[in-house]
């Protein structure tokens, strides 16, 4: 997979599998698209995340994540990407990179989320591999991990294709619509993940 990263208005883009999608750091101007889109997907997308705030589909509410993501990436503890189709410019969904951490450990969390216009069409197949890339190759981590609600087959067998190995069960690990939730936990490194893109 060819990755090229280009520089947009100091907003760095990764190309993704041939080029028709794309990671992009979001911006002002995204917020009505975001907004049509979580609204739309608000239901098939709750079940999976944590609780929503009040405000959330609020222009507050997305400058506030806005300001919250460009804090992260100059503290170097997060990375946060949409995905957009490149002939349309339409939103398909979101990836980050929380809990970044260096040191002896060079590890991070993998997140992601996908508009329900968009589920299930590969989308989110092809952006896991370009983030992983840009993980292991600009970050230069060693390890990215992955937690999945175990009824969440979709996003199990996401990270299976993916190359991510299961590695444990945590009880009560994250807060999910508003209530602690068990998880199993995934995790790549950056070894394999060279390997089987060499």
């Amino acid at each position: 997979m060819q990755i090229r990263l280009l520089s947009r208005f100091l907003n760095q883009e990764i190309d993704v599998d041939d080029g028709s999608l794309y990671l992009r750091a979001p911006v002002a101007s995204d917020f009505d698209q975001w907004l049509d889109v979580r609204t739309k997907s608000r239901a098939f997308l709750t079940p999976w995340e944590p609780l929503w705030p009040n405000d959330d589909l609020s222009t507050i509410g997305f400058q506030r994540r806005l300001k919250s993501y460009h804090h992260q990436k100059q503290n170097g503890t997060a990375r946060t990407f949409f995905l957009f189709n490149r002939h349309d410019e339409s939103l398909l969904g979101g990836i980050s990179l929380t809990r970044i951490t260096y040191g002896s450990t060079r590890t991070s969390m993998l997140g992601y989320w996908m508009s329900v216009d968009h589920a299930g069409k590969g989308y989110m197949r092809k952006a896991v591999p370009a983030m992983l890339d840009f993980a292991f190759t600009n970050l230069r981590l060693k390890r990215v991990e992955a937690a999945c609600l175990p009824a969440n087959d979709v996003s199990i067998n996401l990270l299976k294709k993916c190359g991510f190995r299961e590695e444990g069960y945590a009880r009560e690990y994250l807060e999910i619509n508003g209530r602690r939730e068990d998880h199993i936990l995934f995790a790549k490194i950056a070894s394999e993940h060279q390997k089987q893109n060499s």
